[in-house]
């Protein structure tokens, strides 16, 4: 018989035990018992080895002499384990493990078990690691034997460690004698199976160990039917591992790995915290709450690093509860409630140091806490609490917060294994609330950056009254780039714009701010919708190609959709266009709403310059609503946006309502209210100027123009009651008509606007903008445009449909009558 000696190692797992095939020998080297698996491996029926020598049955006869020096070897050591190779029934060599174990009998005999098993129907790689050291080893296997009638005849000292009851008092009895009921009746069953089919089977069970009386522990048991010479049943051989640690390793495989999917499903603080208290009972405990303290639910991280001090009274917030019995929800404070932390407590300590604490056995009525906190004291005595764990949530040198895990209604104290679990359960909790806190801080800057580029307060001036919304997106999406605006134009008009920027984030916002600048710089050019888009499509393809060739620096995508519209109170006229934008709703004086029929057009930046931006030219009733909006308003996950728009139609029909309540109702009506994307909406009810605060004349191609035009304007001024402005408004008045005549050769028109301030306009056949000259002191011409910038408020030109318009603006003083 060759054989390895192996030294003591891990302990056998359960699930090779059923693939051993077990021999049972007496004092003398007789084979007594045989089993069906044994036949299988070397081949020898029970009636041709039972009651023969095991030395001239296992091994080669030419190692005889060796076996029996070796036999005496292990009976010295009460047993042996290591490799062996013996010969099958046909002749062929076969290497095995072998285990041989000491069993005690009622009259102080003993006899041998022999268990083997073939290492060559293990895998290669198997046969070298882990598993063959556990096959090999000599671990605590508890064995015992049992008669046809289920009484203990044989056992060894293993079982003893595994259940508590000794040897002397398991002779001659059944399991319930040193078992609970109800697992020793669940493992008899299996018994008499094996009893009855002769083959191996597998039984888990929980008893309480001898070395460790504080948990119940949990063990794996194989039976195996014993066969006599002629092959009948003689007994059972139970062979049990103590498999408590493989459980727990595996139960709390499963339970990381399920805290991967629950816990940090959101962004929400305390959801997040509540994914913690709900995972850990009853996993792990019967109670668990987590606080964290107060400035995190608010996206602001704590101030104060492990291992110091802020001076102040640490202040909690619960974020999460759960427990198995309903009634202790409560303790101590329920879900939300803010938490003063005693300062000589654990939970103080926890936060401070950033260290874990254990109490296995808690005492309520103990502890300087108790003195500090009488209320919590009573409610932890109440709920029957009798061991806790205190872990902190820590994330980059920062503590969150704590999570509190207690037992009452499982005895079982925690143990160090139980605080590693709750510390990596934890640990997982942290990198939510971490990320949670990292996106706050950068949504908080970008909705910070968004709201500062956006302006503080709109107003129409005499051309429309306005109110606008700006709700953003959810935390699950982030801040978009959506904006809009309302700029004064001269003449009384007043641009309208809503642009939508492509992604999220703090990119996406300061892409808006530059938008947003280059929409005003634009509408100051009193370019029509239309060229205004085209020149602003230029600006977001210039944005695109410099962040480009931007080095080291992966480029952001750059588009942007926008609507842009001018409306004229003195016309009632609105000419808009837009860029891959929302058509915007109409509501006429009655309540009908409308979205008129106009050129899309291609989103903003993606180069298509031979598709022009066309604009639309729209006659408006006094009191018309606009609704200009983006496409967060009237898109959704669930919804079309032909329902988004149907119910942004019905919002706006309330036709006695203020604009701040349409807008109110408009947000209110949103499938929910965290959307998915920006929602902005902007608001504009048209007015009409009165035609007494308008006048208008039409002047030759003649000097004598000059005089006339003059005259008018004085005369006007004088039915306005702005007699204070006339001598100002004659000498502007005279330069901008003397320019018509010079470089025009059709003749100009002189009009005077009476609104919030008095624009003077005067028009002309000639398409060429003026440019103000700086004259030298000699030169006799080219200072009328600097005269009219030194008397005017502001003044500029725009083009027109046959030719241009200089205009210039006074200030109204409150003398004025105001209309």
């Amino acid at each position: 018989m060759n054989t390895d000696h192996t030294p003591l190692a891990e302990p056998v797992s359960p699930r090779e035990i059923p693939d051993a095939a077990i021999a049972m020998i007496d004092a003398e080297g007789t084979v007594v018992g045989w089993t069906q698996a044994a036949e299988q491996l070397v081949g020898y029926s029970a009636g041709e080895v039972v009651g023969r020598s095991a030395v001239h049955v296992l091994p080669p006869a030419e190692d005889t002499l060796r076996a029996s020096a070796f036999a005496e070897q292990y009976r010295a050591q009460d047993g042996w384990s290591g490799t062996v190779t013996v010969r099958h029934r046909d002749g062929h060599a076969i290497k095995l493990t072998l285990r041989i174990s000491l069993l005690w009998g009622q009259d102080a005999g003993t006899r041998w078990l022999v268990s083997v098993t073939d290492i060559g129907t293990l895998s290669s790689g198997a046969s070298n690691g882990p598993v063959r050291e556990s096959l090999l080893a000599h671990a605590p296997i508890g064995i015992a034997v049992y008669d046809p009638q289920l009484r203990c005849t044989w056992v060894n000292d293993a079982m003893e460690r595994h259940d508590g009851a000794p040897r002397e008092r398991r002779f001659g009895r059944r399991l319930r004698d040193s078992l609970p009921a109800v697992e020793a009746e669940a493992l008899e069953v299996v018994m008499r199976q094996v009893l009855a089919s002769g083959t191996t089977m597998v039984h888990e069970y929980r008893a309480w160990s001898s070395a460790d009386r504080r948990r119940e522990h949990a063990f794996s048991a194989s039976f195996f039917c014993l066969q006599d010479a002629g092959g009948q049943a003689m007994g059972v051989c139970s062979m049990s591992v103590d498999v408590t640690g493989n459980r727990r390793a595996r139960e709390r495989l499963a339970i990381l790995s399920e805290a991967s999917t629950r816990i940090g499903s959101t962004l929400d603080f305390m959801q997040t915290g509540q994914e913690l208290a709900d995972l850990a009972v009853p996993l792990l405990a019967d109670i668990a709450v987590v606080d964290l303290l107060e400035s995190v639910p608010l996206g602001l991280e704590p101030s104060t690093r492990i291992g110091t001090t802020s001076g102040r009274r640490p202040v909690l917030r619960r974020a999460g509860v759960a427990s198995i019995d309903l009634g202790v929800l409560e303790l101590p404070a329920v879900r939300e409630e803010v938490i003063h932390v005693p300062p000589a407590s654990s939970f103080a300590a926890a936060l401070r140091t950033g260290r874990s604490h254990l109490e296995p056995v808690l005492d309520p009525y103990a502890g300087p806490w108790v003195d500090h906190d009488p209320t919590r004291a009573q409610k932890v005595r109440e709920s029957g609490i009798h061991s806790l764990m205190v872990v902190p949530i820590r994330a980059r040198r920062c503590v969150l917060g704590l999570a509190l895990f207690g037992r009452s209604e499982e005895l079982t104290p925690f143990q160090d294994d139980d605080l590693l679990l709750a510390e990596e359960l934890v640990t997982r909790a942290a990198l939510s609330l971490d990320n949670a806190l990292q996106y706050a801080r950068q949504r908080t800057a970008a909705l910070t950056l968004q709201r500062d580029l956006l302006p503080k307060h709109v107003g129409g001036g005499a051309a429309v009254d306005v109110a606008s919304r700006y709700v953003p997106a959810d935390t699950d999406h982030g801040v978009g780039g959506d904006w809009f605006d309302v700029i004064k134009l001269s003449g009384a008009r007043v641009a309208l714009v809503v642009g939508d920027v492509v992604g999220h984030g703090i990119n996406a916002a300061a892409t808006m701010g530059r938008l947003r600048t280059a929409v005003r710089t634009l509408a100051d050019m009193e370019l029509p919708p239309h060229e205004l888009l085209t020149h602003l499509d230029d600006t977001v393809r210039r944005l695109s190609e410099e962040d480009a060739d931007a080095p080291d620096q992966v480029p952001a995508a750059v588009g942007a959709t926008c609507l842009y519209a001018v409306y004229d109170p003195v016309t009632r006229r609105c000419t808009m266009a837009r860029a891959g934008h929302p058509p915007p709703a109409i509501i006429d004086p009655q309540g009908h709403a409308t979205f008129p029929d106009m050129p899309a057009g291609a989103p903003l930046g993606l180069g298509l310059g031979l598709v022009p931006f066309e604009s639309v030219e729209l006659e408006l009733p006094e009191g018309t609503l606009l609704a200009l909006y983006t496409d967060g308003l009237v898109e959704s996950r669930n919804d079309d946006i032909d329902a988004g728009l149907d119910r942004l139609s019905a919002a706006l029909a309330q036709t006695g309502s203020s604009l701040e309540d349409l807008c109110s109702q408009v947000i209110e009506a949103l499938p929910t209210q965290a959307p998915a994307d920006d929602v902005t909406l902007l608001l504009a009810r048209t007015r009409v100027l009165e035609p007494a605060q308008v006048a208008s004349w039409d002047l030759p191609n003649e000097p004598n123009a000059v005089c006339t035009a003059r005259q008018a304007a004085a005369r006007q001024l004088g039915e306005w009651g702005l007699e204070h402005l006339v001598t100002t408004v004659e000498l502007i008045v005279s330069e901008l008509v003397t320019n018509a005549i010079r470089h025009s050769a059709g003749p100009s028109r002189l009009r005077l606007i009476q609104h919030q301030v008095l624009t003077c306009e005067v028009s002309d056949g000639n398409t060429s903008q003026p440019r103000p000259r700086h004259p030298h002191i000699l030169d006799e011409n080219g200072r009328g445009l600097f005269l009219v910038a030194q008397l005017s408020r502001r003044w500029g030109s725009r083009s027109a449909t046959d030719g241009k318009v200089v205009w210039a603006e006074q200030d109204l003083l409150s003398t004025a009558v105001a209309v």
